[in-house]
């Protein structure tokens, strides 16, 4: 489409595969360290290397993914085969990854590395598929903003399921039993979000078959505008993923308050939903960068807050969810709306894939040095999962402080960088139904 607005139903059912890709998201970056270091055994630092080697590995296939989803759509096949594929590898994975074996060390070392790389592949095709579909729906600057924030608030509710279902389908039972049967209840709820999306949502305009030559697949990377909001998509990234990474063990080991886990998942969540129209609205008024640099302040003030707090410190632990998950929303709305802007004033909108097989790439990146940094670096500290950590001790400063020292290097980088711009919209020919 042009510059007209998308209805709310087209909205919804674009933004409905984002519920069950961000629930399976959530337990693959959050819960899976700690059920396998905590309820299989594995050492931290061979959770913590597996993660990182299985996320560089399948980050690097993110932009190959990208180019070949352009060169499909530029033959007219369009992108939807991805979604269905993805949605198949997701299923598979997710079930792995949750009901592992009876093995010994090696094997079950070997099973994390084959589960983690299907529900990898799943999720990278129908992530960079999905978002690359999105981005050609609209040309307008603020009409972007509402297609990524509908996808962010669809994302935030998935993520939130995904937070309580685990500790409601365990009832008596423990975390790991809820875990396993989330994984099953999950597969249901995957193929009926794809559905929506793939039979009900708008799709864009059919293009002129054009050939896309494997060079395209780098051409993002000539694009200033689109390595300086990479620069700060991976430091702020980075930010965002060692809390996300290390929140379990904080809430168990600093604040001795593991029975609030899903309570404090939930804020977290909940807040980053309630906070999209806020942002939508704000970057209306004062420009997607002012907003996100906002957004990235609230997070360091939050976290800097998180440093100095210790055993029975729940109720101020959940303002400090409640803050961060505001935040939370400015990052899921803003940055891909401004890539998308960036996209336009490139390349006219042939290599969608391309960028978003790179924005893919970053993010991993982001979760794989994250969890390849922290996990390892409380190890050799001597922290042990389930001991008593003490207030704005190594455990504390690695989740709180080291985040507010990153953020603040992304907020100094977004304020150089060239990126927000209102530029003039692409020609197309509108939506097909």
């Amino acid at each position: 489409m042009t510059g007209t607005t998308l209805g709310p139903r087209a909205l919804v059912a674009y933004a409905a595969f984002a519920l069950p890709l961000a629930m399976a998201a959530l337990p693959v970056y959050v819960h899976v360290p700690k059920f396998y270091a905590e309820h299989l055994g594995l050492s931290l630092t061979t959770v913590g290397v597996v993660l990182l080697v299985a996320r560089l590995l399948d980050a690097f296939q993110d932009p190959f993914i990208g180019w070949w989803t352009d060169r499909r759509a530029a033959t007219g096949a369009g992108r939807q085969g991805f979604i269905v594929a993805a949605a198949l590898l997701l299923g598979v994975g997710v079930l792995a990854l949750f009901h592992p074996p009876r093995v010994g060390e090696f094997a079950l070392t070997a099973w994390l590395c084959g589960a983690l790389a299907v529900t990898y592949l799943g999720f990278s095709l129908g992530t960079i598929a999905y978002f690359a579909q999105g981005a050609e729906l609209s040309t307008d600057y603020h009409e972007r903003t509402r297609v990524t924030a509908a996808r962010g608030a669809a994302g935030v509710v998935g993520v939130l399921a995904a937070a309580v279902l685990p500790e409601v389908l365990a009832g008596e039972g423990t975390h790991a039993s809820g875990l396993r049967s989330f994984s099953v209840v999950f597969v249901p709820i995957l193929l009926a979000g794809a559905g929506i999306t793939l039979f009900l949502a708008p799709r864009p305009a059919l293009r002129p078959a054009t050939p896309t030559p494997l060079s395209q697949l780098f051409a993002p990377l000539a694009n200033p505008a689109f390595r300086w909001l990479l620069a700060v998509f991976v430091v702020s990234g980075i930010a965002a993923a060692i809390p996300a990474t290390l929140i379990l063990f904080f809430v168990q080991d600093v604040l001795a308050q593991s029975a609030l886990e899903g309570m404090f998942l939930g804020i977290y969540f909940v807040f980053g939903a309630l906070g999209m129209p806020l942002w939508v609205k704000a970057s209306r008024a004062f420009g997607k960068k002012r907003v996100w640099m906002a957004g990235m302040c609230a997070s360091v003030a939050a976290f800097a807050w998180a440093f100095v707090l210790g055993p029975g410190d729940g109720l101020a632990f959940a303002m400090v969810c409640a803050v961060s998950g505001l935040a939370y929303g400015a990052q899921l709305a803003l940055p891909p709306s401004l890539l998308a802007d960036v996209i336009d004033h490139d390349t006219a909108g042939r290599a969608e894939g391309a960028y978003f097989g790179f924005w893919q790439l970053a993010e991993k990146l982001n979760l794989a040095l994250a969890a390849g940094f922290a996990l390892p670096l409380l190890g050799i500290a001597g922290y042990r999962p389930g001991t008593p950590q003490p207030p704005m001790g190594d455990l504390a400063a690695v989740y709180a402080l080291v985040p507010c020292l990153l953020q603040l290097g992304a907020i100094a980088l977004l304020g150089l960088a060239p990126v927000d711009r209102a530029l003039p919209p692409r020609t197309v020919t509108g939506v097909r139904p």
